[in-house]
């Protein structure tokens, strides 16, 4: 039994006898909780207690920061005598605690802004060691010669390239199903949270930053493979070998399995109809779940490699478009085939990956918006809510993916009556799994069938893009409970990602050969995770190889292993790994103040915990009161953050005064060289820049910074011209070492440049009015507050001129002020 578990249960003793009493455990997320949100620890007993009352205690000091009451709950549905749930929501103080409760005391977490920091990209470890071809984790190669194509009607016999991409789990089948999925997982979470990807590995998987965010040199490796199984329109290919695979531990680059083939291993030609080479036939009733995959992955990627690899980008657009239609023709399931045994992934459904297919190419190709929604509409609207959330159950992968962002897609792109009806459709779902959840102790409601982590990871996604979409905050407490679970608020007190750092406890022996032959774990893994009791004690060929370290755990309704022997509960999964990599990436900017952004990815706030107010001032050919500003500036000890144009920056007349804000120690930082116009105002997904414009603009304008005497390796805040950007720009200026910053929307004062003869004028009174309106009601801790240094000559009323007053208000009302 390994050390790390012994510490971990806590036992009640009566000091005059040393006598037993009971046991009990304080689960909690040992990775830690966002200041802000639902914060509720689970405690279990295997007798019955009743405290009274838990205290929340600071490391090392010991101090009661808080003191709650603990809500009785069910703990026989997990094998225990008691349960109960202890909320501490309330303490919100960042610092290192541990939670008390008769006598039993839970392992030590942290609040704090950065619990989730790294977290996305910790996962894509484990994705490189998935890696098929070149394997940087074993710096050698596999697979090389796959393969041999089967099942075709002209084509079986014959050899394909179709080397790369990432092996399934802890076999080294490769499906294209699962890895089309994880392909859009990773482009998705990229998508949404740009800003916190870093680029350190290569393409190739080794130490070394290439330019590009290692999630999308992921991506890469996984549609460059995805191209290969799709060569040409209506040829598609769904998996490489079969269950011949189950042949017993062996490392990938020593794979000596043989699949009677010519050359490398089979691979499956998507028939559309019932298939397998051996007596056992497998339930495919057609190629739209397949192809629907294919268009989402391709449709993404076209959208973020539109810049980078714009002929790429247009290839991938064209495939997207090819396998939706091929979807179309050819309504139905395809399923996994099998070879030895009637064991295969028997997914059902397809509808969902249609209509994430064609909701993928709206965002995509703008100019097509209505067309592709109107595609997904007539797919969506048939599965309202994914069927294993229905039915509360699924046989293997029988409803994939397992969750539908396609209703996400469809609900956020403009369209209202869309919006409401598949926002709609979200919360039935979350209400079933709700509902669920109620009876049990840790509010968990997702059935526990084979991979139920990735069932948890797809009630997370859905929970978080649904309050996203909706503001509705009723979910937030069970996505919590979700995301805790994860983390080792659980009967077992155990994380479920391999290895992750800043857990008491996490998988150390997970089913695959590299800790059994290489004594390697699988680093950032997620373990398929518990499964019911009557499952597990079903299975055939499953056996513990140790002492089960768990065992005072396996008395409930479902059971888990960190044991090699366990395939049930304890095996890595590709996909589950990739489709959590959304989630953890949008906990990296949920709730963070120095890392507080708008939907495009811009921050637009830093510390909200802190009085700090950071006056910005953008300027481009009007810088008439910027002398006025810094003498106010000044005279108050205030340092501002100066945002200039190329062409503010090499004006003449304007040397003197950059001077003295270089001089004063203000921020000096990028705002385009010549004040381009980057996105369509109406459109703001359409760029009117290209890549090779927006780096050429944006470098000539550091140049001009740098001719100042400013060092380029202190600016890393650009503010776009026009306060106006979309993703993209975010992005490109993120590969470019740059953070966009733009102003706190609500405050106002960024109107400052209106003239009267303007629809949207505002004087200086209507903007101080809303200043003061917006911090009344809002408060300005961390916010940007923009003022322009300059305005064209029909605004009479120079809101600039206020502000001494401004800042002299401010300071009464307990403000300070810092630059960037």
């Amino acid at each position: 039994m390994s050390l790390k578990r012994i510490l971990l249960p806590v036992a009640i003793y009566c000091l005059s006898t040393g006598t037993l009493l009971a046991e009990g455990w304080i689960r909690v997320n040992q990775l830690g909780y966002i200041p802000n949100t639902p914060k509720v620890a689970v405690m279990i007993s295997d007798e019955a207690v009743s405290p009274e009352s838990f205290q929340v205690k600071a490391s090392g000091s010991g101090e009661v920061v808080f003191s709650g009451t603990p809500r009785i709950e069910d703990g026989s549905v997990w094998g225990m005598k008691t349960a109960f749930r202890l909320s501490f929501s309330e303490v919100t103080q960042p610092g290192n605690y541990f939670i008390e409760s008769s006598e039993f005391r839970s392992p030590e977490f942290r609040i704090g802004y950065d619990v989730y920091e790294g977290a996305a990209d910790f996962l894509l470890n484990y994705m490189r060691q998935q890696r098929c071809g070149y394997n940087p984790f074993l710096k050698d190669s596999c697979h090389v010669h796959d393969g041999t194509i089967v099942d075709h009607p002209e084509k079986s016999g014959e050899y394909i390239d179709v080397h790369g991409g990432w092996h399934d789990a802890s076999d080294y089948l490769q499906y294209t199903n699962t890895s089309a999925n994880a392909v859009f997982q990773m482009l998705f979470a990229y998508e949404k949270n740009p800003g916190v990807f870093k680029d350190v590995y290569d393409a190739n998987g080794h130490k070394g930053p290439n330019g590009r965010p290692d999630v999308l040199d992921e991506t890469v490796w996984g549609l460059e493979w995805l191209m290969r199984m799709n060569p040409a329109p209506g040829e598609m290919y769904n998996q490489i070998a079969d269950d011949r695979d189950h042949a017993g531990y062996r490392l990938p680059n020593m794979d000596s399995v043989d699949y009677d083939v010519p050359i490398g291993r089979p691979v499956y030609y998507v028939t559309g109809k019932r298939q397998g080479l051996g007596p056992h036939l497998n339930r495919t009733t057609g190629v739209a779940s397949t192809a629907g995959k294919f268009a989402s992955a391709f449709a993404l990627a076209a959208k973020v490699f539109k810049e980078e690899h714009p002929g790429w980008a247009a290839e991938m657009l064209q495939k997207a478009k090819e396998a939706l239609s091929f979807g179309e023709q050819f309504p139905g399931a395809v399923q996994t085939a099998c070879y030895v045994s009637p064991y295969f992934y028997e997914e059902q459904n397809y509808v969902d990956d249609m209509e994430l297919g064609a909701s993928a190419l709206a965002f995509a190709e703008n100019d097509s918006l209505e067309k592709w929604l109107e595609v997904g509409d007539f797919w969506g609207e048939v599965e309202p809510v994914t069927p294993w959330i229905e039915f509360h159950g699924a046989r293997h992968y029988q409803f994939y993916p397992f969750v539908n962002v396609g209703h996400y897609m469809m609900a956020s792109q403009g369209n209202e009556h869309l919006q409401k009806k598949y926002t709609d459709f979200m919360r039935k779902g979350l209400l079933a799994l709700e509902k669920e959840a109620a009876s049990d102790p840790f509010r968990i409601g997702i059935p526990f069938i084979w991979c139920s982590n990735n069932l948890v990871t797809a009630a997370l996604t859905q929970a978080r893009l649904y309050h996203e979409v909706s503001g509705d905050q009723q979910f937030l407490e069970m996505e919590a409970a979700l995301r805790d679970w994860l983390f080792g608020c659980n009967p077992w007190g155990t994380a479920m990602i391999c290895e992750f750092p800043g857990v008491a406890d996490a998988p150390t022996q997970p089913h695959s050969a590299f800790p059994l032959l290489l004594q390697e774990n699988t680093v950032g893994g997620l373990v398929d995770g518990p499964v019911y009791k009557t499952i597990f004690e079903g299975l055939r060929g499953v056996g513990l190889l140790e002492e089960d370290e768990y065992a005072p755990f396996q008395n409930g309704k479902a059971v888990y292993h960190d044991d090699i022997g366990d395939y049930s509960t304890n095996e890595p999964t590709m996909d589950g790994t990739a489709s959590l990599v959304y989630y953890l990436s949008s906990m990296e900017t949920y709730n963070t103040p120095e890392l507080d952004r708008d939907s495009q990815g811009a921050v637009v706030r830093l510390d909200a915990t802190q009085p700090l107010v950071y006056l910005v001032f953008p300027a481009d050919e009007y810088f008439e009161g910027a002398s006025h500003i810094l003498g106010v500036l000044e005279q108050r000890d205030v340092k501002g953050s100066f945002f200039l144009t190329g062409n503010c920056l090499k004006k003449p007349g304007n040397s003197e005064v950059i001077a003295r804000i270089i001089g004063s120690n203000h921020y000096l930082g990028p705002h385009s060289n010549d004040h381009l116009l980057y996105a369509d105002w109406e459109k703001r997904d359409s760029l009117l820049v290209s890549y090779e414009q927006f780096k050429n603009d944006l470098e000539e304008n550091l140049k001009a910074i740098e001719e100042k005497g400013v060092s380029r390796k202190v600016v890393r805040w650009f503010m776009p011209p026009y306060e106006w950007y979309n993703r993209d720009i975010v992005a490109w200026s993120r590969n470019y070492g740059m953070q966009v910053v733009s102003f706190t929307p609500g405050i106002g004062t960024n109107a400052d440049y209106t003239t009267p003869d303007m629809p949207n004028y505002k004087s200086s009174r209507e903007l101080l009015e809303r200043l003061w309106s917006f911090e009344e009601e809002n408060g300005l801790n961390g916010t940007l507050l923009l003022m322009h240094p300059g305005v064209h000559v029909d605004r009479e009323d120079k809101f600039y001129n206020y502000i001494g007053d401004i800042i002299d208000e401010l300071r009464s009302r307990g403000y300070r002020f810092e630059k960037l």
